[in-house]
């Protein structure tokens, strides 16, 4: 079974008691990945996703590096409102940042998603606003369903 089909079932039973940011983690040994997502509110068919982490626990593919991996990343994940694009490499930290193609646009504030990847072995997806009239960003929830979730964390494996 592959990461989604196996992340699926695991989310839809999660059920967070009590108000506030909760977090589940899950190892999927099989698939070579543990997954955590922090999430404000969830229920049977979807989250207020905070965040959600994957980190590898098998060996990375021969010949990975961030930058293919990144590439690879934008290439692959769907399901999300905008699609990624790799936005920096910095090969010295052994880092890439991926962002949504085109930010949603709300009055003067924009929305994006933000893909952190370190090295081979760790991805977090996010969602932040800015005001084209402020500096600085703000993360913020988003709503995901367990299937797009899954789908996005099955992308990002690879």
């Amino acid at each position: 079974m592959t990461l989604p089909e196996t992340l699926l079932p695991k989310l839809s039973e999660w059920r967070p008691a009590g108000a506030g940011r909760h977090s589940w983690a899950e190892a999927f040994p099989a698939a070579g990945w543990d997954v955590r997502v922090a999430a404000d509110k969830a229920d049977s068919l979807s989250c207020l996703v905070w965040e959600v982490a994957l980190t590898r626990t098998a060996a990375p593919p021969a010949g990975l590096t961030v930058a293919t991996w990144a590439a690879a990343v934008a290439a692959r994940v769907g399901g999300l409102m905008e699609p990624l694009k790799v936005h920096e490499i910095d090969a010295a930290r052994d880092e890439a940042v991926l962002r949504s193609v085109a930010p949603a646009k709300k009055a003067d504030n924009l929305a994006y998603y933000e893909v952190w990847l370190q090295g081979t072995t760790e991805a977090v997806l996010r969602r932040f606003t800015a005001s084209k009239a402020e500096p600085g960003r703000d993360q913020v929830a988003f709503a995901l369903t367990h299937e797009t979730i899954a789908r996005v964390a099955g992308d990002v494996a690879g």
